[in-house]
């Protein structure tokens, strides 16, 4: 039985549909992320999973009931703000246990529940401060630790990272995948972060205007995008694109025109009736060649070296940029002229029309 399962779940507001049909199961223990440009949807989908949406149309289900008419209070779903949303006149205990206490728990076991997340989260020591005497960080953790204590059938998290600094991101980044691997509990992870999708899911939700554009393990979606817009978002750098033309094909190759040479990649079936389609290569697929096996031949107008990575802008002509990915110690600099090569093996195609994936 899937923990959630989202059955033709639609949402409008009125005459304007912002989310599409969505149908999605999601595994008891399961850390799905939801991920997405702002806009896409992706927060209004955890929102109606929360009960703070309603639900336009379709049937959602969480732990086998059918809770799409049920109040918030009564989904057994713990949801963690990007705000923290902490009582700031209560201690870190007390907001922890201030939940249980309202639905009239024994005093006993809300006290050995938030003794047990306390020490999951490492919270002993600061039990007894308010939240203006922590840091951003630990009031996360309290936040955590106050949906950990409901032992909920899921947690909900709306973008928890979004107000700390870089380290601290890392810091919770790595938390949070260590609670999950402790407790096992069925996560759906909301962030525009795909640094957070790639490092924290078991599987990553696409979400594009509303309708889900890809599900996946983060290394499905990073090796084989079905769509341009997957390809293009999930990676950083992005993967390099360019418009190109099929030239012909048959059983031992695929030959394309780019803008200064044609050159040949593996046999493409899906490709039959297609001539314009889109190339796609990630910078680290691409390398220095000699100028008559080039792919591309520019100008190197920014050199980006982030100390485990180099990071070349190859300004191609016609305003159009290729970046590339050099070995860490590489000697290239600003000004200089490169030839680059592409692995044919690692390129990837789509349809000029609607962008769907082709090989």
């Amino acid at each position: 039985m899937s923990a959630i399962a989202l059955k033709a779940i639609r949402k409008d507001y009125g005459a304007v549909n912002v989310i599409r049909r969505v149908d999605l199961e999601i595994a008891s223990g399961e850390f799905i992320v939801l991920v997405g440009p702002s806009g896409c949807g992706k927060s209004t989908l955890l929102r109606m999973i929360a009960g703070l949406e309603e639900i336009s149309a379709g049937e959602l289900f969480i732990g086998g009931r059918s809770v799409g008419q049920l109040p918030p209070a009564e989904r057994n779903i713990a949801m963690v703000f990007q705000d923290y949303a902490l009582y700031p006149h209560m201690s870190v205990e007390e907001n922890m246990a201030f939940g249980l206490k309202m639905r009239d728990g024994d005093p006993a076991a809300i006290d050995g529940k938030v003794k047990n997340a306390s020490a999951i989260l490492k919270l002993d020591p600061f039990l007894d401060r308010r939240p203006a005497q922590l840091s951003g960080g630990q009031r996360q953790r309290v936040a955590m630790g106050r949906a950990i204590v409901r032992d909920p059938d899921a947690f909900l998290f709306d973008e928890p990272l979004s107000n700390l600094d870089a380290a601290l991101r890392v810091e919770m980044r790595l938390e949070i995948a260590k609670l999950h691997r402790r407790i096992r509990a069925t996560t759906v992870y909301v962030t525009h972060d795909q640094v957070e999708a790639m490092t924290l899911a078991d599987r990553i939700v696409v979400m594009n205007g509303g309708h889900m554009e890809q599900v996946g393990a983060p290394l499905d979606l990073y090796q084989r995008p079905q769509t341009l817009f997957v390809a293009k978002f999930i990676g950083s750098p992005t993967m390099n694109t360019l418009d190109c033309e099929i030239l012909g094909s048959d059983a031992l190759e695929l030959r394309l025109r780019l803008p200064a040479r044609e050159i040949s990649l593996p046999p493409l079936a899906s490709a039959a009736g297609s001539t314009q389609v889109t190339l796609g290569i990630r910078p680290e697929d691409l390398e220095i060649s000699a100028p008559e096996a080039a792919w591309f031949t520019g100008e190197l107008s920014v050199v980006e070296r982030l100390g485990s990575q180099t990071f070349g802008y190859l300004d191609i002509g016609e305003e159009r940029m290729v970046t590339v990915e050099f070995p860490r110690t590489s000697p290239v600099r600003v000004g200089e002229r490169l030839s680059v090569a592409g692995r044919a093996d690692h390129a990837h195609l789509f349809a000029k029309e609607d962008g769907r994936r082709l090989n």
